[in-house]
């Protein structure tokens, strides 16, 4: 059996002594913001664009490692991100985030990615939570109507992916080259569902609490395949399945992210519900997505083929998930895979 103090310090080591010095010492530049991109090697690509949900990303990861911590390095790394998110990358005509920008701070791709307007709100809800400032609570907020009022898709339920720098319909929405084109995917819903329910901690906003309920039900009841265990990916409006492709990545990080969400609420029969999905979830992704070392492919394609790559970042998912369905049902199988 791993030795499970051990490891707790080994995590700690790692995340204070490794990874978020990375981060400090490599890629924050000092004239403001984060470069878009370093080489294996360590130097700057500074021609790049300069990524909103990167910034984000790094405002929520220093804000919760300042609130555990204590380490006053770590509060300079948020508030590093949080100018430059809010001074940079905010849209001060037509609100939101822009998708990228330049080293001098002018948009290259100036849409509307719902995704990134959801890490927004993921980032500034856990810098209010370190810093008590009310316009930082405001800005979340905004965030939060501009998705409400141009994301959601009132007829069927959910978010769609994207509209441009004013709000209008996209012909292309996809994130990226590999992603489908597609009014609706589980990558997004999820990542909403993830900023509201930081938000939620904050803000008790009945409108807020009934779009994070709606969004719990519509996992349960149209993203995951109840017979599989394993989460659709991309969607019409209807909530058609597009894909049969699985992501093990996404589905252990789903998991974790559908429980924690599914506790702000009240409710033992979503409660159950939910906890039945998500348990079946990590059991499909522990008997079908682990290698025998213990890492976590990549995923499979819709003629079955397994994609047997390895990526950072199921990795660390798998740690998290693995282990809440270890503290939900008591399964040693599960605790030994997270570790």
């Amino acid at each position: 059996m791993t030795n499970r103090t051990e490891m707790i310090d080994e995590f700690k080591k790692e995340l204070t002594d490794n990874i978020l010095p990375f981060w400090m010492n490599h890629v924050k530049d000092n004239k403001g913001g984060f470069y878009g991109a370093v080489t294996n090697d360590l130097k700057i690509l500074d021609e790049v664009p300069r990524s909103s949900v990167l910034c984000a990303r790094i405002l929520w990861t220093f804000s919760k490692t300042y609130k555990i911590l204590k380490n006053n390095q770590y509060r300079k790394m948020a508030d590093h991100a949080y100018k430059y998110l809010t001074n940079e990358f905010w849209d001060n005509r037509h609100g939101g985030l822009y998708w990228e920008i330049d080293k001098n701070g002018l948009p290259v791709t100036d849409r509307k990615h719902h995704y990134a307007q959801a890490f927004g709100i993921y980032g500034l809800t856990e810098y209010f939570r370190i810093t008590e400032d009310q316009t930082v609570l405001d800005l979340a907020r905004e965030l939060f109507h501009l998705l409400e009022e141009y994301a959601y898709e009132p007829v069927y339920g959910g978010y769609i992916e994207g509209r441009s720098r004013t709000w209008q319909n996209l012909p292309d929405m996809r994130l990226s080259d590999k992603d489908m084109n597609s009014r609706k995917s589980m990558n997004t819903m999820l990542h909403v569902l993830e900023a509201y329910s930081n938000l939620l901690k904050v803000w008790d906003d009945p409108q807020l609490r009934r779009s994070h309920k709606s969004l719990i039900e519509i996992f349960n009841e149209k993203i995951i395949n109840q017979q599989t265990g394993h989460f659709k990916l991309f969607f019409d409006d209807e909530w058609n399945s597009l894909s049969n492709n699985i992501s093990f990545g996404h589905d252990i990080e789903g998991s974790w992210l559908l429980w924690e969400g599914v506790n702000l609420h009240d409710n033992s029969t979503l409660k159950e519900t939910t906890k039945k999905s998500i348990l079946k979830i990590a059991h499909a992704v522990l008997n079908e997505g682990q290698d025998k070392d213990g890492s976590i492919f990549s995923g499979s394609s819709s003629n079955g083929l397994k994609d047997t790559g390895r990526e950072w970042w199921p990795q660390a998912e798998a740690i998290v998930g693995f282990y809440n369905a270890y503290q939900l049902t008591g399964e040693e199988k599960f605790a030994e895979a997270s570790f």
